[in-house]
């Protein structure tokens, strides 16, 4: 039987025009209207193209519980909601809620480049990749079925590292990286596991 999961990063949490800062596992901010108006628009979309979760889990952080609320208020017959700690997000360590330009000028363009393309952490960055690695490979043997789930970017990142084909086929991707609002979808199937979406807005 058929795996799918719909992998989506939590909405906006910074007013447009506001600079945004790099916020993780120490910074629990909710969403901004914009990202409320994101997760509405997901959840309408996949309403309207017939998605029905039987599965819904979400990382422990407001900005991704209020996410999947949002979501899930679109659909006739919603699961109920599974917290996983697995998905948390990361620990930015000295550059936790420090503006993009200072993060920039502490650790380079190079490191954050290694961490979209690669997710190599930049020094000082707590990310634990082997247990969100072994997350995902757990979720991947999970059984069958339609699983909704978010969280942020930094943890949905090693969904693609988590199998050496997955790895492969987001190879042409330019990043790893989600937007807030987008989303990616991975589905396991007799073949194996295939990426189909991924960093799409509705």
């Amino acid at each position: 039987m058929a795996l799918r999961v719909t992998i989506v990063r939590h909405g906006d949490t910074f007013e447009p025009g506001v600079a945004p800062r790099r916020i993780g596992a120490r910074t629990d901010l909710p969403l901004v209207a914009s990202g409320r108006a994101q997760a509405q628009a997901l959840g309408a979309a996949f309403a309207a193209g017939g998605q029905r979760f039987d599965r819904a889990l979400t990382a422990p952080l407001a900005r991704s519980r209020e996410t999947l609320a949002l979501i899930l208020a679109a659909q006739a017959a919603p699961p109920p909601v599974e917290t996983a700690d697995w998905l948390t997000e990361i620990d930015h360590g000295p550059d936790e809620d420090m503006p993009e330009s200072a993060v920039l000028a502490r650790i380079g363009a190079a490191a954050i480049e290694a961490w979209d393309h690669a997710a190599h952490a930049p020094d000082g960055w707590s990310v634990d990749p082997a247990q969100r690695v072994a997350g995902w490979k757990a979720l991947w043997a999970s059984g069958s079925g339609n699983i909704l789930l978010v969280t942020s970017n930094g943890a949905a990142r090693f969904a693609l590292l988590s199998d050496a084909g997955l790895h492969e086929q987001a190879a042409p991707l330019l990043t790893l990286k989600l937007r807030t609002g987008a989303f990616g979808t991975i589905v396991r199937d007799a073949g194996g596991l295939r990426l189909g979406d991924w960093n799409r807005r509705p």
